[in-house]
């Protein structure tokens, strides 16, 4: 696998044991909590396979931005959590940035 498509799995478990976290409820539902022990596990290994190719600062901003978007839509979603103005400008000023990095960066070249 390339180095992408580690980075993009380690978005997905990041988001997937963020997500656990809440059911999680303070680590006290044992389920939740080993889906978050294996999530962030998975992402850190995948992040640091990623590594191996893409410049740390432009994998951490992209694994963090898009994490961030995702898990912020996860809110609204599936736990009905409730975004004001500020908060999707907010959000969306970050994915701006991602695509800025993506596509106009010379720092993040596929």
């Amino acid at each position: 696998m390339n180095a992408w498509g580690y980075l993009a799995l380690a978005i997905l478990a990041e988001v997937i044991a963020t997500s656990a976290l809440k059911a999680a409820n303070g680590f006290s539902q044992l389920v939740p909590s080993v889906v978050v022990i294996a999530g962030y596990g998975t992402a850190f290994y995948c992040l640091s396979a990623a590594l191996r190719s893409v410049p740390l600062g432009i994998a951490y901003a992209i694994w963090s931005g898009v994490g961030t978007a995702l898990i912020a839509l996860i809110g609204v979603v599936l736990y009905k959590q409730k975004l004001d103005p500020a908060a999707m400008l907010g959000i969306g000023l970050i994915v701006a940035g991602v695509l800025v990095l993506n596509l106009f960066s010379r720092s993040s070249a596929h």
